[in-house]
């Protein structure tokens, strides 16, 4: 029996390397300051598990999904691009149109580098209101804050700016809150950051 999906899971489809992380973290601080529960492929590790089906599955439970389709450079040798952002982006859409009446309800944020660059290496998506994040992570927080109030309709979710600012003091406190809890802010895992975001955020006054 197909899973329903939650009003509050978003699935967050984005590269994992050291070099997004600013714009991941943010990504999650956001969703959870805007009172949803962020997910992805990182929750869990299980080398048992398939890690294409543990992605459909966690797209299946989520009414939410945001897509940052901003790094497809090539690299390598030889050089190729990273497509599995835009795969993930296609599985959502798919589940979306094929699915169940629960899965047609799912809605998606889709952000980019740059207007309009998208179109140069998924051009089927033209047409879509795709967002740009200008590569910064502040802007990138906006959006998806915005998004997020807008679906949310929750008159109590602060706008973008707040959130950004607020993200700006956790990130200068984080050394102390890991020190605190025996932790290295470069050893953080998805699950330790999420946890460590949702304590500072139920202390706050």
């Amino acid at each position: 029996m197909p899973a329903p999906t939650s009003a509050r899971d978003v699935f967050i489809n984005c590269p994992f390397d050291p070099t997004y992380k600013p714009f991941f973290w943010a990504i999650v601080f956001t969703a959870l300051r805007s009172g949803y529960v962020p997910r992805c492929a990182l929750e869990a590790d299980d080398s048992s598990e398939n890690r294409l089906a543990k992605i459909q599955a966690i797209i299946e439970e989520c009414r939410f999904g945001i897509h940052d389709i901003s790094r497809t450079e090539v690299n390598g040798d030889p050089p190729l691009p990273r497509f599995n952002m835009p795969l993930e982006l296609g599985l959502f859409l798919g589940a979306k149109r094929y699915g169940s009446k629960n899965q047609k309800a799912k809605r998606a944020l889709v952000l980019d580098r740059e207007p309009y660059r998208y179109q140069r290496f998924i051009s089927d998506i033209a047409g879509a209101d795709i967002h740009s994040h200008g590569a910064d992570p502040g802007k990138c927080i906006e959006q998806v804050a915005t998004w997020l109030r807008t679906q949310s309709r929750d008159p109590k979710v602060p706008g973008g700016r707040r959130i950004a600012e607020e993200f700006e003091v956790f990130q200068s406190q984080l050394d102390a809150i890991c020190e605190a809890r025996g932790l290295e802010p470069e050893e953080l895992t998805f699950g330790d950051f999420g946890a460590l975001v949702e304590a500072y955020l139920t202390e706050e006054p």
